[in-house]
């Protein structure tokens, strides 16, 4: 038995390939089927009103899909740098790698890929992940990653997170990412709202909880956005400098939240100015019915008695 439990700190361990973040393969398994299950009963909508509900139902599913996706998506803040430098602590080998640094809302994932991939004897592939989300003690972790040995880029990269480091990137970043992932969750719960208040008689209300989905996606981008206003610390791997920017799930939160806003003004513009539009637009049963009672035939019967045509209950609307 060793110090470390069987782990040798100073010699290559077996490396694992990178994985597919769990939780966010299942959120989109899971709306993967919610999209599959309503276009296995769309040949079932007849006339034009099929494509309406294609389009309505599927840019649905991807702002509820988005929303609840980039809370486990590690690419807020991306940085990526080619370099060479030290490989391991007490040596002095050094390795020509691209070094990756990506920071999410609950932790940052830190690569290093020899470039090539096998040098010194050994695989240079590693992909490792720290996290500050709740129950979830960042400390522990890069202490965890000292005894492990990692390569010195991915502790220099992790160091620098420490909730002791004299930069501070724990606390900006674990505090914008808190704040974030809080209004992220409200603006999905306004999501479920519109969905529901949308197919009622009273489209006005959905296009409010639209807007309103819209207002707390921008509010979280723009919590992620202010830590860029703050000077953050110089982060040196050897010879280069490794910089940040804005990754992939900030810019596709920020388009759902300006299409968000652009949806429920549309609502909202339409109930005011053309309601009758607006509600042919969102419940096409109505025109149906409407075409329904236009090619009715004429009955002719005694002319002295008057005809009593019953309303068809299911063509009557409620109008707020």
């Amino acid at each position: 038995m060793t110090l470390w439990n069987g782990v040798l700190p100073f010699y290559p361990q077996p490396r694992h390939a990178a994985g597919f973040s769990v939780p966010l393969l299942i959120v989109i398994l899971v709306f993967l089927a919610l999209a599959a299950s309503f276009l296995l009963i769309l040949p079932g909508i007849r006339g034009h009103s099929r494509w309406f509900w294609l389009v309505r139902v599927l840019l649905s599913l991807f702002i509820g899909a988005e929303i609840v996706a980039v809370h486990f998506s590690a690419e807020w803040f991306v940085g990526r740098v080619n370099t060479n430098t030290s490989y391991k602590a007490f040596s002095a080998a050094r390795v020509t790698a691209r070094v990756g640094l990506l920071v999410g809302l609950e932790g940052i994932n830190i690569t290093l890929t020899g470039t090539p991939v096998h040098q010194l004897n050994e695989t240079i592939d590693y992909n490792e992940q720290f996290t500050w989300r709740l129950k979830e003690n960042y400390a522990a972790e890069y202490a965890n990653a000292l005894e492990k040995g990692l390569p010195d880029p991915v502790l220099y990269l992790a160091e620098k997170f420490t909730p002791s480091s004299p930069c501070g990137l724990y606390h900006q970043y674990h505090l914008a990412g808190h704040y974030a992932s809080a209004t992220l969750w409200v603006a999905f719960c306004f999501w479920l709202l519109s969905n529901v208040l949308l197919s009622t008689p009273a489209p006005l209300y959905g296009g409010l909880a639209l807007l309103t989905t819209g207002a707390f996606a921008l509010f979280g981008v723009f919590a992620l956005a202010s830590i860029s206003s703050v000077p953050l610390c110089p982060l040196r791997l050897g010879s280069s400098a490794l910089t940040t920017q804005y990754g992939a799930a900030f810019w596709v939160t920020l388009a759902t939240g300006i299409l968000c806003l652009f949806l429920g003004g549309a609502v909202v513009s339409l109930h005011y100015v053309r309601p009758s539009a607006l509600r042919t637009l969102l419940d096409q049963s109505a025109k149906d019915c409407s075409q329904e009672r236009g090619g009715s035939p004429l009955i002719f019967g005694d002319p002295l008695h008057k005809q009593a045509a019953l309303p068809d209950l299911k063509c009557i609307t409620t109008n707020l």
